[in-house]
């Protein structure tokens, strides 16, 4: 996750093959919490690029409010 925390990361995550290698793990890894941070990566290295100002995604300022909502959907998972 730290590594693709900014542009330039992912940028050099995606180079290096990344993906191909997650997609398999996620072929055949049966522990539900590893398939999760699989499917949250990939979706981070296949998604379009942040717009301007959200280059380094550890500098986000998220609500309070969207915070807490997402860490509940995590619980859920």
């Amino acid at each position: 996750w730290q590594l693709t925390a900014t542009k330039s990361g992912r940028g050099i995550v995606r180079a290096k093959g990344t993906y191909v290698v997650l997609r398999e793990l996620h072929r055949w890894e049966r522990d539900p919490q590893v398939l999760m941070a699989c499917e949250k990566l990939i979706q981070v290295l296949i998604g379009d690029e942040p717009g301007p100002g959200l280059e380094n995604l550890l500098e986000v300022k998220v609500p309070e409010e969207l915070e807490q909502e997402l860490q509940r959907l995590d619980r859920e998972e």
